[in-house]
């Protein structure tokens, strides 16, 4: 597994630097909105990413971020860090579309008002869980080597809350609208 990642990883630094040769990478801070199912309310998350344009057709990105999620009134609280790999399809020179996977690595606590004082963790458990995301969005120069990117993405995410009773109906799929201000290198 170790020998795989490192394969993959020693892949994508030599495309980075042929695709920075010929002026097709960029590297740039993103900030992400994204909503739950059954939430009432929209969450932000922020980020880096970095996106190697192979041809007129055919780009990767890859990302990290940050976000935190709450479920069921706050019983059930998530931080995660999601390292995205997404293949990219441009129809025009600004149009794409999107398909990708994503490692998230989580902590999740799982609380107990109603048995415990309020804000007392009950148990803590980190996971490692695999996703996938589809979507689209328009990518637009500003001159200098500098471009602003936005999409948005449907995420497909199955975490299993084994740890609380009545968790088993909790949908964790959600999607993102995300920005980010990339400059060529």
């Amino acid at each position: 597994m170790v020998s795989r990642l490192f394969i993959i990883i020693a892949m994508l630094l030599l495309g980075f630097g042929s695709a920075a040769a010929e002026g097709f990478a960029a590297f740039g801070p993103q900030v992400g909105f994204y909503k739950l199912h059954g939430s009432n309310e929209s969450r932000t998350m922020g980020g880096l990413a970095m996106r190697l344009r192979f041809s007129d057709n055919f780009g990767i990105q890859g990302s990290i971020n940050y976000r935190e999620v709450s479920y069921l009134n706050g019983s059930i609280r998530t931080q995660s860090w999601p390292v995205l790999l997404t293949g990219q399809y441009f129809f025009s020179p600004h149009i794409f579309g999107l398909v990708g996977s994503g490692w998230y690595n989580t902590s999740i606590d799982y609380l107990y008002p109603s048995l415990n004082p309020p804000g007392t963790i009950f148990v803590e458990e980190r996971k490692q869980e695999f996703g996938w995301h589809f979507g689209g969005g328009i990518e637009l120069p500003l001159g200098l080597g500098t471009k602003i990117v936005s999409d948005i993405k449907y995420v497909f995410l199955d975490y299993a809350f084994n740890n609380f009773p009545g968790a088993g109906g909790v949908n964790s799929n959600f999607y993102v609208i995300s920005v980010g201000l990339l400059f060529g290198l």
